[in-house]
């Protein structure tokens, strides 16, 4: 089955094609970023209304890039939630009328188990590409991290899993943003945050590590930590305007801050990932979501565990219509996700 993936959640507007779940033959990103720079965060409004004018363009580029024809294409995949209503809204509703113009099946795909299956990607006729060349095995310990997502899930195959632990408050990476804006460091705060670390000392400051339950994250108190710690250093009361703050940190100051909680972030999910290796005994570990290009995350999994871990390539990770394509295809393989191309619709709040 060769499918055509749509992800339009948030910011992003992604378009691929797939061979059978497996091999990626193009994926096409179109992206707002640059102008929610300039907010610290995505505007729903400016992403959506770009998404307008990209979406078409986007998956003309992945089929030419994929040299097929309408004809070569078996399905369309597309993004229903979770994420941003107007921009889901988009990309369903050109999923839905090309479904019906083109009389294509029309799969429903959840945007976190996309990131989940941008592992299960193991070709590609593309350059610049780093892929694992096996499939992850089964059971499949699947640590999902990404601006709105921290969660621990145990597969036991194919859509059969059980969620073992979620944030119960902040995602990792809405703290890594967060930290940034605090520290005056460039949208989006992941990249950010991590190379600007680079220059610093992580063990230079101690924050906290959260008190939650067995695989259960919470970030909302290391942010917090964080914010105090720069009051602290730029030697100013704790009403002091956060905005403010990183014109009174030297750079110095800024990098020891970045390295330290990072490598806080970081420790937090590899502890709880060791609890659930030890507990489950998975044949693989896979990371999935935006976070899990951090090149300090990727070291310290494989350095703590002594499992086989696929990481997808960096950009695999970030929101894009290949991870949507691959699980539209696994989901044509087990007759799931068939949808009315009339009748389907968003839901913003889906979860796994």
């Amino acid at each position: 089955m060769r499918v055509l993936g749509i992800e339009s959640s948030c910011d992003e507007t992604g378009a691929a094609v797939v061979d059978d779940g497996t091999y990626l033959l193009s994926s096409s990103v179109a992206s707002s970023m640059s102008l929610h720079a300039e907010y610290g965060g995505v505007v729903p409004e400016i992403a959506a209304r770009m998404q307008l004018e990209v979406i078409i363009p986007t998956i003309d580029s992945a089929l030419k890039q994929a040299n097929c024809k309408w004809q070569d294409i078996d399905a369309i995949a597309v993004t229903v939630g979770a994420g941003l209503g107007s921009s889901l809204l988009i990309g369903v509703m050109t999923a839905r009328s090309l479904a019906i113009a083109k009389e294509k099946p029309l799969v429903s795909c959840n945007h976190v188990m996309g990131h989940v299956y941008a592992n299960f990607i193991t070709g590609t006729s593309l350059p610049d590409y780093i892929i694992s060349e096996h499939e992850p095995d089964f059971p499949m310990l699947a640590v999902i991290l990404s601006g709105g997502h921290s969660q621990l899930v145990l597969f036991e195959n194919h859509f059969r899993y059980r969620i073992l632990g979620r944030t119960q408050d902040d995602a990792i990476g809405e703290a890594f943003d967060k930290v940034a804006k605090v520290l005056g460091l460039p949208y989006p705060g992941g990249p950010s945050i991590s190379t600007f670390a680079q220059k610093g000392n992580a063990k230079r400051f101690k924050l906290p590590k959260a008190m939650m339950s067995k695989y259960d994250f919470s970030f909302s108190g290391l942010k917090t930590a964080v914010l105090r710690l720069a009051q602290d250093q730029a030697g100013v009361t704790y009403d002091f305007p956060s905005f403010q703050l990183s014109e009174r940190l030297s750079e110095a100051q800024k990098a020891d801050i970045a390295a330290s909680f990072q490598r806080v972030a970081i420790e937090t999910v590899i502890d709880k990932v060791l609890l659930a290796a030890q507990q489950y005994n998975p044949k693989s570990v896979v990371l999935a979501g935006g976070v899990a290009a951090n090149s300090l995350l990727r070291q310290s999994m494989r350095q703590k565990l002594f499992l086989p871990i696929s990481v997808p390539d960096p950009k695999l990770c970030t929101d894009n219509g290949a991870m949507i394509a691959a699980l539209g295809g696994w989901k044509l393989r087990y007759k799931q996700g068939l949808a009315d191309p009339y009748s389907l619709t968003i839901s913003p709040n889906l979860s796994m």
